[in-house]
């Protein structure tokens, strides 16, 4: 739950410990209750599956709409993301999290910054610190590598930058998919044309081995500000989402080859509310550690988001008022669960429902 600044309470150099070098769980990292997020039921007790979608699937159309309505999340399988490159941006993120902490923090995110290496950014809204480090792309990676290696940084930016096209080539291709299921075609939304001009940042997390994963969390539980997001993790579990309506955490268990994809707060509000935004959280564990790498996608910096026109008639008005990404990234850091909230000209009726406002662009 949101609580004070951190900076009201905690040292600011305890973001930067060394999480592998401790036995004991540090109590800047205890989430002891249900107000923590710690809640009990962190083994995913939900039965039913995050669905498994075949991109080559005659009805990927038909079966990504139900999936997005009914869970905000599904997965991925034949994406025609080559599996070298996966496991390429694997190990460049491993060997990134690797490096000793005084190098790491060569990198280091500036207060006001996007890009570098730091702690989850919505960290600020909790009392507690999460058992996780970060490593923040938005454009070339360059700068920030020449820092962690400043004589052999290229190999990273190569496959960075490969990683990169590779996802917002996949992006668009999901973004159509989507907005085909809602009926939407791409004479109907100009600015995304052929998903060129986008704003787009890839966000590497890493997950230690925890001394006490049951009183420690990963990353909170949040949504994130994008259209989509599409999220490669490594074959440990601990990527959890929380369905629609539902009470209880389900795991979104790791499959080779496969790819996670979120529906974003944007997406959120392009579809006047009927595609919610998937509340998600990481949990940790003893003994292994985990990686995740998230493509945030979201449209160009001009261009303002709002309820498509399609969806909107005399008994479905709009939800959210017009408002860019970069607004949006301003509104969420300021209200965070809220921000869906401070963006909505009526209260849902008719079948609209709007459950989500757990806001932030980090993703596990």
């Amino acid at each position: 739950m949101p609580s004070r600044k951190l900076s009201d309470s905690l040292n600011p150099h305890h973001e930067f410990l060394d999480l592998k070098s401790f036995k004991e769980l540090p109590d800047t990292h205890a989430w002891t209750s249900q107000l923590d997020g710690g809640d009990s039921d962190c083994g995913g007790g939900n039965p039913e599956t995050i669905p498994i979608i075949d991109l080559n699937n005659d009805n990927a159309t038909e079966l990504i709409g139900h999936a997005c309505k009914t869970w905000g999340v599904f997965q991925a399988i034949n994406h025609k993301i080559p599996q070298n490159l996966l496991d390429d941006i694997e190990l460049a993120g491993k060997g990134l999290f690797s490096l000793p902490m005084h190098q790491k923090l060569r990198a280091a995110r500036v207060a006001d910054g996007v890009s570098g290496y730091g702690v989850a950014r919505i960290s600020s809204f909790f009392s507690k610190l999460m058992w996780s480090e970060g490593f923040t792309i938005a454009g070339s990676p360059a700068e920030h590598a020449r820092q962690l290696w400043p004589q052999d940084y290229h190999k990273f930016c190569n496959t960075v930058d490969e990683y990169k096209k590779a996802m917002n080539k996949l992006a668009g291709r999901l973004m159509w998919l989507m907005l085909g299921s809602l009926g939407i075609s791409k004479g109907e939304v100009k600015w995304a044309g052929e998903f060129q001009g986008g704003c787009a940042a890839l966000q590497l997390n890493s997950y230690p081995a925890c001394p006490d994963p049951e009183r420690a969390m990963g990353l909170a539980a949040h949504t994130d500000s994008t259209i989509l997001t599409i999220l490669h993790q490594s074959n440990t579990s601990g990527l959890q989402v929380l369905r629609e309506g539902g009470t209880q955490w389900s795991t979104v268990p790791p499959q080779a080859g496969a790819l996670v994809i979120h529906v974003g707060d944007l997406m959120h509000i392009l579809s006047n509310g009927l595609y919610p935004s998937v509340v998600h959280r990481a949990v940790v564990n003893r003994s292994e550690e985990r990686l995740s790498v998230a493509y945030l996608y979201g449209p160009p910096s001009s261009v303002k988001i709002s309820p498509l026109p399609k969806l909107v008639d005399h008994f479905h008005p709009p939800l959210y008022r017009p408002i860019t990404w970069t607004e949006y990234l301003g509104t969420k850091a300021k209200h965070f669960d809220k921000a869906l909230t401070s963006v909505r000209l009526c209260a849902p009726r008719n079948g609209f429902v709007d459950n989500n406002d757990h806001n932030s662009v980090q993703v596990g």
